[in-house]
């Protein structure tokens, strides 16, 4: 068995890099998937595709439809979601991916300091699993796999 997993989170550091590296060197049975790790891509792909917005709200607006349909899609065929929220950045987009896969019944493991526990005692409350770092979230999926 081969599990499909949605990285959802903020896309300024490469928390995704060391988390699929580290699961390589475990060896876990497992493909990711994530949003578009490239902030400039991301944020220019409304007007590379349905050609210049009048203003930065169309711009984002343009660009969020699309992103919103390559993660819904993407979260569709995810057997799992690890959503991480961390200090540096404000993590809209990671509560809104964590929410979404919550309403479509995926299975969510939820990294988060503890610091970060009252803000985000309502959704930790709906994820199957809530760790502090991703060795915890990789250990826990290592678990699935065993069978002993």
């Amino acid at each position: 068995m081969k599990l499909m997993i949605y990285l959802a989170g903020q896309i300024h550091d490469s928390w995704r890099e060391d988390l699929r590296n580290k699961a390589g060197e475990m060896k876990l049975n497992v493909d990711f998937s994530a949003p578009m790790e490239n902030h400039d891509r991301s944020d220019q792909i409304g007007e590379e595709i349905l050609g210049q917005q009048p203003n930065a709200v169309l711009k984002d607006e343009a660009a969020s439809a699309i992103n919103n349909l390559r993660t819904k899609v993407l979260l569709n065929k995810a057997d799992l979601v690890i959503a991480k929220f961390g200090e540096s950045y404000k993590q809209w987009n990671t509560a809104v991916d964590a929410g979404e896969a919550v309403a479509m019944g995926k299975p969510l493991i939820l990294i988060r300091p503890e610091k970060l526990h009252h803000a985000l005692k309502e959704l930790s409350n709906k994820a199957q699993v809530v760790v502090e770092t991703e060795e915890q979230a990789l250990q826990t999926i290592k678990y699935i796999f065993e069978s002993e």
